[in-house]
């Protein structure tokens, strides 16, 4: 994301994951987590809208991690439906909340990472640890299973998402009464249209 990004990797069921780690100038209020879109259509930790997001949670004050799914980059194994990649998310916090204890976690994804941190997001309210809050961005309802999601969930859709219809999107947050944040014309990748995303996760965040 820029030259103070730190590369580090962790051993995950599949094998080696890379990682990308990014640090506010403070000492971090906060821990987040960013996963990328679908790793057969292209998608890795450096995606724009992925990395948007990790500047958005830099900015608030919250060490960012990003990690190539599996079979993305340097990370070794092979896609598993987002089931391993959920694994390895968790594997991650994991890992991150060793190096930064008692952060509070932020969940943020984009496309199929929405998917992935619904989920995740899931395992640990079973496990009675949820995580603080939930950014989904181009959320991957009505394409995969999304899990329900807390209340205070920021969701970020495009107007003219033909990926993932905005029809799509308000079908699964209508019956959780989630509001949907709808950018005017923007595009599955948000398309000049990036800042908008960092706009509101840094100007709702604490809300």
């Amino acid at each position: 994301m820029n030259s103070q990004t730190q590369r580090f990797s962790i051993t995950g069921a599949a094998g080696s994951l890379e990682c990308a780690l990014d640090l506010p100038e403070a000492p971090p209020r906060g821990l987040a987590l960013v996963a990328h879109p679908h790793p057969l259509y292209g998608g890795t930790m450096d995606n724009k809208v992925a990395q948007t997001l990790a500047r958005a949670f830099v900015a608030i004050g919250y060490a960012t991690v990003r990690m190539n799914f599996r079979g993305v980059g340097k990370s070794e194994g092979m896609h598993d439906a987002g089931l391993g990649e959920t694994d390895d998310m968790e594997l991650l916090l994991a890992h991150m909340t060793q190096q930064y204890p008692g952060l509070p976690v932020a969940l943020a994804g984009f496309s199929f990472g929405t998917f992935v941190q619904s989920h995740l997001q899931q395992r640990l309210t079973e496990q009675g640890r949820p995580a603080e809050r939930l950014v989904l961005v181009g959320s991957a309802a009505g394409k995969w299973a999304m899990a329900d999601v807390p209340a205070n969930t920021i969701l970020i859709h495009g107007e003219q998402d033909d990926t993932i219809p905005l029809s799509a999107v308000l079908d699964w947050a209508r019956p959780q009464d989630l509001p949907v944040i709808v950018i005017p014309g923007a595009d599955h990748f948000f398309h000049r249209k990036l800042q908008h995303i960092k706009s509101f996760v840094v100007e709702m965040w604490h809300r």
